[in-house]
């Protein structure tokens, strides 16, 4: 019988990514003898890097049953100290030259005057 503690101990790394991610885990739980995983990504690029993460910890992942789907439609995001438009692109799009898309659906006429605490929209 396979022990959650054992399970969630070998798959730490990929719950650190989850927490880098600011996915949200909606179940973390043994089901059988396989761990399973049900989380929330910001975006198709994050889920990516998710993914590569529970590849890197086991390529077979045969005791691992994981759901990681992405949040569909527009989302907010609040600007960190040391945020700028192209990294939150890079987030959220997986290329940080798509930081027109955000800069556009926020009417920002200086992309490069973010601070701290803005709200941004992020379009889908």
């Amino acid at each position: 019988m396979a022990d959650l503690n054992q399970l969630r101990q070998k798959y730490q790394p990929v719950l650190d990514v989850l927490q880098k991610e600011g996915a949200r885990v909606e179940a973390l739980d043994l089901q059988g003898d396989q761990l399973h995983l049900r989380a929330v990504a910001d975006s198709d690029a994050s889920k990516n890097r998710i993914w590569d993460a529970i590849k890197s910890v086991d390529p077979t992942f045969a005791d691992l049953k994981h759901e990681i789907v992405v949040q569909e439609g527009e989302r907010m995001y609040v600007v960190q100290p040391g945020d700028n438009l192209s990294k939150i692109s890079k987030h959220f799009y997986g290329d940080a030259n798509k930081y027109n898309k955000i800069a556009q659906a926020n009417s920002l006429d200086d992309p490069d005057r973010l601070k701290a605490g803005m709200q941004l929209k992020i379009p889908a």
